[in-house]
């Protein structure tokens, strides 16, 4: 469940796991052959596979032994009258004795299942070679000065550098891989002020969610005193005077002097925020907001910049007239939040002025409610361009003075199909807006004051990654990628009287060759009739005569899209394995906008799942593969995914890969930031969604499947669930509890592995260096290969 935000700021806590596993910014040439067209499988298709082709293609193993995990028969929670057992409570327990020999026994036997695993070392090997190119993130200006991220090929994380001129020789400004020998310190938030003379980084340990906040000179790069502590779910921004930054925090954990921070499971709760003065102690930040009586609120904060302030002069100052801090509140994970504004110019002596004041800054209520989002796009004075989707499921622009907060008009209208994803103030009174097309995107040059259509910006199929640009600028830069183009950098040149597009960047793997493959974009009926939207990636003319290894990977929940991207990963499999890829647009994502989304959430959760299992029916019997050799794949919420499917349709998987899956669907809210999800879910403490909740908790509805049917031989697939110690997202108990209850239940006659591979010094996804990536790739795909039987043949 994700919201990407640009130069690494991470505000939003759903439960998004990044899906380019190995690259996030990638490239190679030309574009993908995209084929749409429709097609409703039947169960006549000779390539309709029944129950008994289900499992590995051979028993690589014998039966496993499992570690005796204890089972405590006492613990019994009473759900409106419904009794319900948790054997494993004592899992939650992160830190305990019990627990910590309950993950090295688990650890012991992944272990002696991956050193069976023969093709593994060779996918490591191939992995590594194919990740060894250059990765680049669109250039940002601030200041006189421009900034990138950049990756050489192997190393564990991007190092962000600075150049006076775009032609100008880089220089290093931050290296996050001199801040740790292994690569478990990331660099998470990275803001420059706008006068380009600071820069304000997060830090995050072992993958955790918590981050450190220091600052650094740039123009001789030294750094300033300054330590932020306890920041989770923040942005930083800074005022237009480079005097400090608004950031959010939590108070420290009650258990932090005994936990290690990352692996406490407390609830998330009393979101802050604050303003920090630039060489002052964090203990004289300035409280500018809270809400005790909501405490699952969460709060960002935002300073505009004003137009006219900016085509007048591109002078910032603080002392300008208009300058807002807009305050974003949150309270689940739906796309809705409240709007209030503090006029800057209101304060007297500013916000040095407000120092010693025991009360919060003077914010102003726009809107104060959860009915829809509300984000700012541009600001002239006192009237402001908002993008919402109020009474607009694809989203829309509209426009209000503040002064006359009751007159609001509609300036973009929402599209009657795709979805307004974006949209960006630049080059003075223009806009550019992205749109979601059937799952790709569109890009735009608007006219700010009316909405009117300018130009049609020429992108391939794909998605745009990032924009980089701001309303005074010109020149503006957006990354592009696709299944088939490791990612591009393009710059555009909005001057001109018709906007000059040129390749600034492209990144080349070594290797990989385009012309090797063919997308298709397919649509097929879920259980209820619906058509989804599913993305096919092959060698091209392959045969379908169903005989093909498929990784089929979904997700589905939280608004979140998935469109196409490149990845290292695929490119080894399809080339050494024959692999198709997929995937599967179902329900839930924000693929078709809002009501998409809730298409797929509360008590519509099934649908989920019925279009991934559709989605499963769809390529055995177009013929791309048969049961024994599908697997499964998903993270977070899709991990959640994952384990309902094999649950619901234990017969219709080979194999099943599970990452950071909320499992627990009864208890999910009662940990670190669990409870913001209760919007996406619903919660066990209502009744109504107690019903709906229980019926798919991945944790709840493991069952012995040969006990179901005449069909003895059913089993479930070779599954791996994966986790991390420091995951403090989607906390690893959820996965610890689900493997002990599927080991105990499904013992006997089950022979294909239930196994957990646990990371350690990582998290829910976000920072992991680049060797921890492929580390994790070639274990979780060589266990993919030796559960269904397939060699390497390249």
């Amino acid at each position: 469940m994700a919201t990407p935000l640009l130069h690494h700021q991470v505000p939003y806590p759903s439960l998004s796991l990044s899906l380019h596993f190995l690259s996030l910014n990638s490239a190679s040439p030309a574009s993908p052959k995209l084929k749409l067209f429709s097609v409703f499988p039947s169960k006549a298709s000779p390539f309709f596979f029944p129950f008994s082709s289900m499992g590995s293609l051979s028993d690589p193993f014998p039966r496993l032994l499992y570690p005796a995990a204890r089972r405590d028969d006492s613990i019994v929670d009473n759900y409106h009258g419904v009794f319900i057992p948790d054997p494993y409570r004592w899992l939650e327990d992160l830190e305990s004795p019990e627990t910590k020999a309950f993950v090295e026994a688990q650890a012991a036997v992944t272990d002696s299942v991956l050193a069976e695993c023969c093709e593994r070392e060779k996918l490591r090997c191939e992995i590594t070679a194919l990740f060894d190119h250059e990765r680049y993130e669109a250039p940002f200006k601030r200041g006189e000065k421009y900034f990138y991220f950049h990756n050489s090929g192997l190393q564990s994380h991007s190092v962000l550098f600075v150049q006076s001129k775009l032609d100008s020789e880089p220089e290093v400004l931050l290296d996050p891989n001199a801040l740790s020998e292994d690569g478990t310190v990331a660099l998470s938030i990275a803001a420059v002020s706008r006068n380009g003379k600071h820069l304000a980084y997060g830090l995050s340990s072992n993958g955790s969610d918590w981050i450190t906040i220091r600052v650094m000179r740039i123009d001789d790069k030294k750094p300033e005193s300054d330590t932020i502590s306890w920041v989770k779910f923040s942005t930083v921004s800074w005022t237009v005077d480079g005097k400090g930054f608004f950031y959010s925090r939590y108070s420290a954990p009650k258990e932090w002097d005994n936990v290690d921070s990352g692996m406490e499971t407390g609830i998330n709760l009393n979101h802050q925020l604050y303003y920090h003065f630039l060489g002052t102690d964090q203990s004289e930040d300035l409280l500018c907001w809270e809400d005790p009586e909501n405490p699952k609120y969460r709060f960002r904060a935002t300073v505009t910049e004003d137009g006219k302030v900016l085509n007048c002069s591109f002078s910032l100052s603080l002392s300008s007239s208009y300058t807002y801090i807009i305050l974003y509140i949150f309270e689940g994970c739906d796309p809705v939040n409240k709007l209030y504004y503090c006029d800057l110019a209101t304060l007297s002596g500013g916000l040095e002025g407000f120092k010693g004041s025991k009360g919060f800054l003077s914010f102003i209520k726009l809107v104060d409610n959860f009915e829809a989002r509300y984000s700012v796009i541009a600001n002239d004075e006192s009237e402001f361009t908002f993008l919402t989707n109020k009474e607009a499921p694809r989203y829309k622009l509209v426009r209000v003075d503040l002064t006359k907060p009751d007159e609001w008009i509609d300036i973009l209208e929402e599209d009657q199909k795709d979805v307004l994803q974006s949209a960006y103030a630049v080059n003075g009174n223009q806009l550019l807006v992205c749109y979601l097309s059937n799952v790709k995107h569109i890009l735009q040059i608007r006219d700010l004051k009316t909405g009117q259509l300018l130009h049609c910006l020429p992108i391939d199929i794909g998605s745009v990654t990032e924009v980089s640009g701001k309303r005074e600028d010109t020149q503006i830069f957006f990354g592009f990628s696709s299944f088939l183009t490791p990612g591009i950098i393009y710059k555009c040149d909005l001057s001109t009287s018709v906007p000059e597009i040129k390749i600034f960047r492209e990144v080349l793997v070594p290797g990989f060759n385009r012309g090797d493959f063919l997308v298709k974009q397919v649509f097929f009926p879920s259980k209820d009739g619906t058509k989804i939207p599913m993305f096919v990636v092959s060698k091209k003319n392959i045969t379908l005569d169903g005989s093909h290894p498929t990784l089929l990977y979904g997700y589905g929940g939280f608004n979140y899209s998935l469109t196409p991207y490149f990845s290292v990963n695929r490119v080894v499999l399809a080339r050494n394995f024959g692999f198709v890829f997929c995937i599967a647009n179902i329900r839930g994502g924000g693929e078709y906008g809002e009501e998409w989304h809730k298409a797929g959430s509360l008590s519509k959760k099934q649908n989920c799942f019925d279009d991934f299992i559709a989605a499963s029916e769809f390529l055995i019997s177009a013929g791309y593969t048969n049961s024994s050799r599908l697997c499964i794949e998903g993270g977070s919420n899709g991990g959640l995914l994952i384990a309902a499917c094999i649950n619901q349709r234990p017969d219709l998987f080979g194999c099943a890969l599970a990452h950071v899956g909320v499992m627990d669907m009864l208890r999910f809210h009662k940990f670190t930031i669990g409870h913001a999800w209760t919007s996406e879910f619903g919660c066990s403490d209502i009744e109504e969604e107690f019903r709906w909740l229980i019926r798919y908790s991945p944790l709840h509805n493991v069952t012995r499947p040969w006990q179901k049917t005449s069909n003895a031989s059913i089993q479930y697939p070779s599954t791996m669930l994966l986790t991390a110690d420091h995951d403090d997202r989607v906390v690893p108990l959820h996965t610890f509890k689900m493997l002990a209850t599927m080991q105990y239940i499904l013992k006997t006659p089950q022979k294909n592995p239930i196994i957990a591979r646990i990371d350690r010094k990582a998290g829910h996804g976000a920072g992991r260096s680049t060797q921890k990536m492929i580390e994790e790739a070639a274990d979780r795909y060589g266990f993919v290969a030796k559960m269904m039987g397939l060699s390497w043949n390249h």
